[in-house]
């Protein structure tokens, strides 16, 4: 009904196209879920990759349902099918044809056909009136041909159970009868022992001697009279006794004929209580000892009966090989059995668990993967929680627990909002910092999550100490000023003082006119208590400038030294720099490029630097191992048709690192350190035509140098006057030690 009014009234939307659907228009109804599409949208759809199923063959798939088809709809239809094209009368139903359904109801076993006109939607229910029966079939009733409930009575079933010989006692029920519930007692093939199954099942089945065996021994009396079966409960007839006469045909050991036996004189048997003669020889039977490489067996003479216990030895391994046992009686295979599993060596496995931390110290180990049992523990990337999960290689993962409060600056600003993971740091803020400083100066620092804040920069005027002059001064970077005052006119402890003030520690510093005697100079100081803690504060005071510059600030140095002390900071020239002055200017002269070598100057051979030379001679070994890797690889690179060839060296220490950064600078090898201590490591990589191997190496050049050089003098010893009363050498004159700013360490 409510398609019928939408149809009519021209509401109803078309799922494809979002457009209404007219009265006049082509249209596909789903016969699944009875959806009306418009016919063009409905085969656009069905030719989109969008609209097919998920195994690829069954069809397209309805907009609205989802129910797969396999034809694509073509033709225009009325709702019933049976008319093509349908014309529009105002009188019946949109698209329908106006005829009789005619459509068999699905879902039901209604035999009537569908007696309304031809209609969108499902057919509605049969109102015939049928007869149907009870679901035990006893009883009869008067229903709508289109009710799908099912009728019961209140009689018993009475139907035959599965077992076929009682019946079912439920009142008129859908569906089988359940299995008979009533028990029957059962005997095994022995008659020794009984049990209880449910009737009809597969274990009432019997083969007349019995229904189920006991895994006992028989024990019936064989044919003999005489015997008993030693058989496991069976369901056949028992054998014959297998000492009658007419079974046996061998002796005991079954060497040997009883026909030939007979003929050497031995009684003949008439009944099976009558001996089985033996023919003397041993016996040979395998025994239930033995072992996988050797088979024991019987050493007596043939004999009736069991065989006596294995004399013999046998060699018992533990399990995982390493031990073994030696003299071991083996009575019979199941006691070889249990002494080859029980034993056990007392050696502790060396090998790496699964993690590669723990050692195994398993005893007797046989173990191939050698998994870790342990917790792994370590503490995870947030520094606050430790890692539960078995112990393992690499790298823990991620903290899993997350916090559901807002992580916020410290005032307030940035947030970052739940969930935060664990260890998540707060957010960066732009906004000045609020929290309390020890100045009243602006501050010009932002917000931060460090508790202490970073030192005031703000500058401030400070006097001399004669109030003479004003400059502007930090009051977090020490000023330090490289003055002295005379060494006749104060003693040291008041020059100490004195460099207190100097380094603005205590007052500011003094200025010309406070003391027209300050020079600057190089402390020549003899080495007490006192001066050494001098100069450890200036340290201190140039090690704060340093520290800025690591942290990619810029630093004024000029307020540290005078100009005149910067002059004589600079170092002396040398021959080599006059030569090289020299060479200028003749190139300048002759207008020579400088780039060129016209004299093979600078391929006369390599230089190597005095600290490399120093080095080299602490570890000359390595040197020697490095320069010739270097060299090969230089003429491989060179011989060879690829353009570049790389050599990874592995983890070293700073010392030996530096040295072959050095050295490939030398033969024009590119050279980079990767990775983060202790596993820092250098590659060099040698590209053809650039890279060289020198005429003399570093090992060659120091061979020369010690070859070359005198013997060290004697050392030289103040001679005394012998009638000063002091006879023999005084020890060699010490000097005061000078004291250089530029060579400061902390």
């Amino acid at each position: 009904g409510s398609l019928i009014e939408q149809l009519t009234t021209e509401k109803y939307e078309c799922m494809v196209c979002c457009e209404v659907v007219r009265i006049v228009a082509p249209v596909w109804s789903c016969q699944n879920c009875y959806h009306v599409f418009h016919l063009n949208c409905i085969k656009k759809w069905a030719r989109s990759p969008a609209s097919q199923a998920e195994d690829g063959n069954s069809g397209w798939r309805c907009p609205a349902c989802q129910n797969a088809s396999v034809q694509v709809p073509k033709t225009y239809t009325c709702f019933c099918g049976k008319v093509q094209n349908p014309e529009w009368n105002r009188n019946e139903i949109p698209h329908s044809c106006g005829e009789l359904c005619g459509k068999k109801r699905q879902g039901l076993d209604c035999p009537h056909l569908c007696n309304i006109l031809c209609h969108p939607g499902p057919c509605p229910s049969c109102p015939a009136f049928v007869t149907k029966t009870c679901e035990c079939g006893q009883t009869s009733h008067s229903v709508r041909c289109g009710q799908s409930t099912k009728i019961h009575c209140s009689n018993v079933c009475g139907n035959t159970l599965n077992c076929g010989k009682h019946s079912c006692t439920q009142v008129c029920h859908a569906g089988k009868c359940s299995p008979c519930q009533l028990t029957v007692q059962q005997v095994c093939y022995c008659g020794s022992n009984f049990k209880e199954v449910l009737c009809g099942s597969k274990e009432e089945f019997s083969d007349g001697f019995g229904s189920f065996s006991c895994q006992n021994i028989c024990g019936k009396k064989l044919n003999c009279g005489r015997h008993n079966c030693k058989q496991v409960c069976h369901p056949q007839p028992c054998q014959l006794c297998p000492r009658l006469p007419q079974v046996v045909y061998r002796c005991p050991c079954g060497q040997t004929p009883l026909s030939k036996l007979l003929e050497l004189g031995c009684v003949e048997r008439k009944i099976c209580t009558d001996p089985i003669p033996s023919c003397g020889k041993t016996c040979g039977k395998p025994l239930s000892c033995g072992s996988y490489e050797f088979v024991h067996t019987c050493e007596s003479l043939c004999h009736e009966g069991d065989c006596k216990p294995c004399s013999h030895t046998s060699n018992i391994y533990c399990r995982c090989g390493f031990k073994k046992k030696v003299s071991v009686t083996l009575g019979n295979f199941l006691f070889f059995l249990i002494a080859a599993i029980t034993f056990m060596c007392d050696k502790r496995c060396n090998k790496k668990r699964s993690c590669g931390r723990h050692k195994c110290n398993e005893v007797c180990c046989v173990d191939t993967e050698h998994k870790c049992s342990l917790v792994c523990g370590r503490k995870l990337n947030c520094g606050l929680h430790r890692c539960e999960e078995p112990c393992h290689r690499g790298s823990c993962q991620t903290c899993w627990q997350t916090s559901f409060d807002e992580l916020t600056c410290y005032c307030g600003e940035s947030v970052i909002y739940p969930p935060v993971p664990c260890g998540t740091q707060p957010p960066e803020c732009k906004k000045t910092c609020t929290r309390p400083h020890d100045c009243d100066h602006p501050v010009y620092h932002s917000c931060h999550s460090e508790e202490k804040c970073p030192p005031c920069t703000y500058l401030t005027q400070k006097w001399c100490m004669g109030k003479h002059e004003v400059s502007l001064d930090n009051l977090t970077l020490p000023h330090v000023g490289l003055y002295s005052t005379h060494k006749e006119q104060l003693d040291t402890d008041e020059f100490v003082k004195s460099g207190f003030r100097l380094l603005g520690i205590g007052g500011c510093s003094p200025c010309v006119t406070c003391c027209p005697s300050f020079q600057s100079y190089k402390f020549v100081l003899p080495q007490t208590k006192s001066t050494t803690f001098f100069f450890r504060i200036a340290a201190i005071s140039i090690a704060t400038k340093l520290t800025d510059l690591q942290l990619g600030d810029s630093v004024e140095i000029s307020r540290l030294i005078t100009k005149k002390e910067m002059k004589q900071a600079r170092l002396q020239c040398d021959e080599e720099c006059l030569a090289l002055q020299r060479n200028r200017r003749l190139a300048e002269a002759l207008e020579i490029d400088d780039n060129s070598d016209p004299f093979n100057i600078r391929s006369s051979g390599p230089k190597y630097s005095d600290l490399l030379k120093e080095d080299a001679r602490k570890d000359i070994k390595f040197v020697s191992d490095i320069e010739k890797e270097m060299r090969m690889l230089v003429e491989a690179v060179n011989k060879g048709k690829h353009t570049k060839k790389s050599h990874c060296y592995p983890p070293m220490n700073r010392d030996h690192r530096r040295i072959i950064h050095e050295l490939a600078q030398v033969y024009g090898i590119e050279s980079v350190s990767y990775d983060n201590e202790p596993k820092r490591n250098v590659v060099i990589t040698a590209v053809k035509g650039k890279s060289i191997c020198p005429s003399n190496t570093l090992t060659s050049v120091l061979d020369k140098e010690m070859q070359s050089r005198p013997a060290p003098p004697l050392p030289h010893y103040k001679q005394t006057d012998k009638s000063s009363g002091n006879s023999g050498l005084s020890k060699p004159l010490k000097e005061e030690p000078v004291i250089d700013y530029f060579d400061v360490q902390d």
